[in-house]
């Protein structure tokens, strides 16, 4: 049974496993047929710490376990022709991918121009005695794929920081006190002498000093937020008309 859209469209950025169950590496993309849009294409990241991408038929994959298993082997994925994932893939680079892996590319579904290029029906035995009107619609889904590689990197910046710090200081002054009858004992003591008085003035002085103060912790989230976009394109429908000859 081939994969469906909704059956791969949450593996991107998980795993794939080849024939024998062993890793490969982690998937990059999927990608749809242009004409079925089935998933047709897987894109790998392989080589020395995922730096090399390789396409991988999604012919005879599976889902288990929220792994793709597919059915090659790593060394045949691995040695796949390298082609730029960035640009779609041209018809001789997906001949060359399918003959690499040993798949047989589906033959290619004859344009709807050459169809009705065709003689009308006149009522054939496969038709009957009516005709079926079909029409194109549009099959419209999502795939999650990387968009923007975000990172959270602390660096140190330097800013000017200024504070105003209160400071006191001692200042001397001279203190003149009359002779009186109070202290006239303290003051006289019946000779001349010199004398010197020392006193010690106390000031405050500013003190700096660093410390690192955690102030905040912080980390990534995610959140998931919704928009809408609109999808047009052109589609095809048949028409039923009545001839009278």
């Amino acid at each position: 049974m081939n994969l469906t859209f909704e059956d791969v469209r949450s593996l991107v950025g998980g795993e794939l496993v080849d024939a024998d169950d062993s890793k490969v590496g982690k998937i990059e993309d999927i990608y749809l047929d242009n004409d079925t849009q089935e998933p047709a294409w897987a894109l790998v990241h392989t080589g020395l710490l995922g730096r090399k991408q390789n396409y991988v038929p999604l012919t005879g994959a599976s889902v288990s376990d929220g792994s793709l298993r597919v059915a090659y082997s790593e060394s045949q994925i691995k040695k796949a022709p390298s082609i730029d994932p960035d640009v779609e893939l041209s018809p001789k680079e997906e001949a060359d991918l399918y003959q690499h892996y040993g798949v047989t590319a589906e033959p290619a579904v004859p344009p709807a121009d050459d169809a009705e290029a065709a003689p009308p029906d006149a009522g054939s035995p496969t038709t009957g005695d009516a005709m079926t009107r079909s029409e194109e619609q549009l099959q419209v889904g999502v795939v999650r794929r990387p968009s923007t590689l975000v990172r959270l990197k602390k660096y140190i910046v330097t800013e000017q920081v200024q504070i105003t710090v209160p400071v006191q200081r001692e200042e001397v002054r001279v203190v003149r006190e009359p002779v009186s009858g109070a202290n006239v004992d303290q003051a006289m003591d019946g000779e001349l002498s010199e004398e010197a008085h020392e006193l010690t003035l106390m000031e405050e002085q500013v003190v700096v000093e660093k410390k690192v103060v955690p102030k905040e912790r912080v980390r990534l989230d995610k959140r998931v937020t919704s928009d809408e976009e609109v999808v047009s394109d052109q589609v095809r429908k048949e028409q039923i008309d009545l001839e009278q000859q």
